[in-house]
């Protein structure tokens, strides 16, 4: 490849500008197609018949694939470039989501999902080796941060661009009232109806939904609030089987013992329930009067549902200003409050919709692809617009910076990576954080519903906080490192940030012991996400200073430990929340981020494990 020469006035070129702008696409994307089948979840329930079990496997199916698959989907880019191998990895997980949209079954949906996962393997370890190779020294951590910007992006997308395209694709003259099979499990509803699952010595404890939803009910017909609390009584046995059976489950799946509790749940699934067609009928018949209602709605009653479809969350701000809305759209505002109030037992009105998002997801992907085919090379010296005064700027002074077009690799350097201290202090920092971590995303909103009864509205606004507080850790923490690296060299450089970070969010977790406020607990939250983000960056350079033409393989090393974190999580959450004291959940999160504080103090950046390219 011929380059200007340059001289003195010759301006460096941008391309390394565009080759990091094409890596957060492919991450915005990457986040995007992970999290998008979180919210179509309940449509693929339904349009399957799965069973809660399928579903939760269904969801977990991605994470071992793509952990495991880090390490050889690093190397193959280190072995074979960088631009091939990620735009085949874009392509494949790709085609991987839209054949979950074609899926007929359990069977199909669970090996696409696996497959996504492997496909995403190598996207943030090709990534980490495309900075290491077209940014200079000193910017490394900025340019990560935009990269993994891109995947925070991408998560925040994913519920609300979701949730718009599965309505879009649903006609709006699709009916909201309920045909008799979309009464898909009578037995809970009733029971559901009949009380919920708190009671105290005066009798039942209503929630205030449940009491509004039977309060209308009984205007309509006391006849018929009367049948439902004589089939909920005769469906008590059976359901404390059920219950019983549900928790073996649960015990089964936190033991790992994946066959045992799949047979357990089907035992569960087979529980018999007597009823008959014209209690179908006369349920169905009456939750379409108030679906036909104007006043089912009432601000007070319905704030503490724990989830609700984003179109009628959109509704619900609209009546609580004021806004009149008009019939057909008063009717699916209390189709789906329904749904929310009983979202097992009733069908979902935008069923249709979930298999077309994936498709088009699926379609994006080749978009993305061929873009960054387009944008990138895997070295600066196969560019046509990278000039020579780019290339000096990039080729620069710093560790594992290489001057000349790499040279092939071998296999992976094992030795070298398992006889690293600071690769494993690294990789098992990420463990700590990722364990901490996942709190935020999984677990906060249900303590603020169920420690401090937050209603839906707020309870999605505190929820949203920390995630947005986030990005700018995220956007400063690259700018951090490499200041830092730059003021007291790139051992403190990469080290500081990383292991102060983790203490700050592990100081923020501790604080939430002493608090008893919603807002200040969020406060605490935002302080845990802008402190996991600021130190990403570092984690990130840390394994491009040390890789060298093994970036790829290095950072994969490091992300499967990270996410085999994230796969224990649930257990040790399932551990924690055992006692039912939010304390314990706080103190095992303070916990794992201050040992992942301490580990990150011993990391290294100046001993590479493998050397650059011109080696």
């Amino acid at each position: 490849m011929n380059h200007t020469s340059s001289g003195s006035d010759q301006r460096p070129s941008r391309v390394r500008y565009v080759v990091v702008a094409a890596a957060l696409l492919m991450a915005t994307l990457l986040y995007l197609d992970r999290f998008c089948v979180t919210f179509a979840a309940p449509y693929i329930r339904q349009d399957l018949g799965l069973s809660e079990f399928q579903i939760g496997l269904f969801m977990s199916a991605f994470f071992l694939p793509y952990a495991l698959a880090q390490v050889p989907a690093g190397w193959l880019s280190d072995r074979y470039g960088a631009r091939i191998m990620l735009t085949y990895y874009i392509v494949a997980w790709s085609v991987f989501t839209a054949l979950m949209g074609l899926a007929g079954g359990f069977a199909m949906l669970i090996v696409m999902r696996a497959l996504t996962g492997l496909g995403q393997a190598g996207a943030y370890p090709t990534s980490s080796s495309i900075v290491s190779k077209w940014v200079p020294f000193s910017g490394r951590g900025a340019a990560s941060s935009m990269v993994a910007f891109g995947g925070r992006l991408g998560g925040a997308i994913a519920p609300v661009l979701t949730a718009f395209l599965i309505v879009s694709f649903v006609p709006n003259e699709s009916p909201s009232t309920l045909q008799e099979d979309d009464v898909i499990d009578l037995p809970s509803l009733v029971i559901r109806l009949n009380s919920s699952t708190d009671s105290d010595a005066t009798g039942p404890k209503y929630s205030a939904e449940i009491q509004r939803i039977r309060t209308l009910i009984h205007d309509n017909s006391a006849d018929q609030l009367q049948r439902i609390d004589e089939l909920a009584e005769s469906y008590g046995p059976a359901n404390a089987r059920r219950a019983a059976l549900m928790t073996e489950v649960k015990n089964l799946q936190n033991q790992w013992r994946l066959i045992a509790a799949q047979e357990k749940a089907g035992e569960a699934d087979a529980v018999q329930f007597a009823y008959s067609e014209s209690d179908r009928r006369q349920l169905t018949a009456q939750l379409n009067r108030l679906i036909e209602t104007r006043d089912m709605y009432a601000e007070r009653d319905f704030g503490g549902l724990a989830q609700l479809d984003k179109a009628a969350i959109t509704f619900m701000k609209r009546v609580n200003k004021g806004e009149e809305l008009s019939d057909d759209e008063s009717k699916r505002f209390n189709r789906l409050l329904l749904e929310g109030v009983f979202p097992k037992s009733i069908g979902k009105v935008y069923v249709g919709g979930w298999r077309p998002v994936l498709l088009t997801y699926g379609i994006a992907g080749f978009v993305v692809a061929a873009a960054f085919w387009f944008m990138v090379r895997n070295h600066p010296h196969e560019h046509p617009k990278c000039n020579a005064a780019e290339l000096a700027l990039i080729a620069g002074v710093g560790i594992g910076i290489a001057s000349n077009a790499p040279k092939k690799i071998s296999g992976v350097p094992w030795g070298r990576m398992l006889r690293s201290r600071s690769l494993w202090l690294s990789s098992l920092a990420q463990v700590g954080t990722n364990i901490g971590w996942v709190f935020l995303v999984t677990q906060f909103p249900s303590y603020l519903l169920k420690a401090h009864q937050v209603p839906i509205l707020t309870r999605g606004l505190m929820m949203s906080i920390p995630l947005f507080v986030g990005w700018a850790g995220m956007l400063s923490g690259g700018r951090l490192t490499d200041a830092l690296a730059k003021r007291f060299g790139v051992k403190w450089g990469r080290r500081l940030p990383w292991s102060m970070s983790r203490f700050i969010a592990m100081f923020a977790f501790l604080t939430c012991l002493l608090l008893d406020d919603p807002w200040m607990v969020t406060c605490a939250m935002a302080v845990v996400a802008f402190s996991t983000d600021l130190g990403t960056s570092s984690a990130w350079a840390f394994t491009q200073d040390v890789g060298g033409r093994h970036v790829g393989s290095i950072l994969g090393w490091g992300n499967m430990w990270g996410n085999l974190g994230a796969t224990i999580s649930p257990i040790l959450i399932g551990w924690a929340m055992s006692t039912n004291d939010w304390n314990t959940m706080f103190l095992l999160c303070a916990g794992s981020f201050g040992v992942a504080g301490c580990l990150a103090l011993g990391i290294d950046a100046t001993k590479r494990i493998a050397p650059p390219d011109d080696e």
